[in-house]
């Protein structure tokens, strides 16, 4: 396996952050509705920081990637898909680019102005002040990406699967570790 990206698939750097990402994408959905709804306590607390930490750690994977992904062009998309189709897997692209910075940060901007402390892997960062407007603010546009982020995620993970399973091309072969594609012999 390479590291680098071919033109025919995605190389081990890509394939590990997109795998890496997606389950902290995972785990962040998961704890935040579990928090949710929990009573206030020292546990709620830990594991909003908890939270916040994975955020700032997928923010920092997603620097990573993005500088990974300028240096190393994307396979191409498989021939004869209609001009439609490759501006749609452009636009969700970026999308999820722009969502794998723009939740984290929302959610760190929020949590520096609210009145509660800000704990990344148990350092705390520098406290701003308390400015409820610009919380309340950064808090709804965390939740408003939240809803964006699933419709992100069911339209890409829609397509692999479509391209994976009704078509029978190689789109989600290529970011899968290990799994050869269809024109490989082995």
């Amino acid at each position: 396996m390479q590291l680098r990206n071919t033109a025919r698939r995605y190389g081990l750097v890509a394939q590990a952050l997109h795998w890496v990402i997606a389950l902290g994408f995972a785990v962040q959905f998961a704890l935040a509705w579990y928090m949710e709804g929990l009573p206030a306590s020292m546990f709620k607390a830990e594991m909003y920081n908890l939270h916040k930490s994975i955020g700032v750690t997928i923010l920092g994977l997603a620097v990573i990637r993005l500088g990974w992904r300028l240096a190393n062009p994307a396979p191409t998309l498989p021939n004869g898909l209609p001009a439609w189709e490759r501006w749609a897997a452009a636009a969700s692209h970026a999308g999820l680019y722009l969502v794998l910075f723009a939740q984290p940060l929302s959610g760190l901007v929020f949590s520096l102005y609210s009145q509660f402390p800000t704990i990344i892997w148990g350092v705390p960062l520098p406290d701003p002040g308390t400015m409820d407007r610009v919380a309340a603010g950064f808090q709804a546009v965390h939740g408003y990406l939240s809803w964006g982020i699933l419709a992100l995620l069911a339209l890409h993970i829609g397509a692999a699967l479509r391209h994976h399973l009704v078509l029978g091309t190689d789109v989600l072969r290529r970011m899968v570790p290990g799994m050869a594609l269809r024109e490989d012999s082995g």
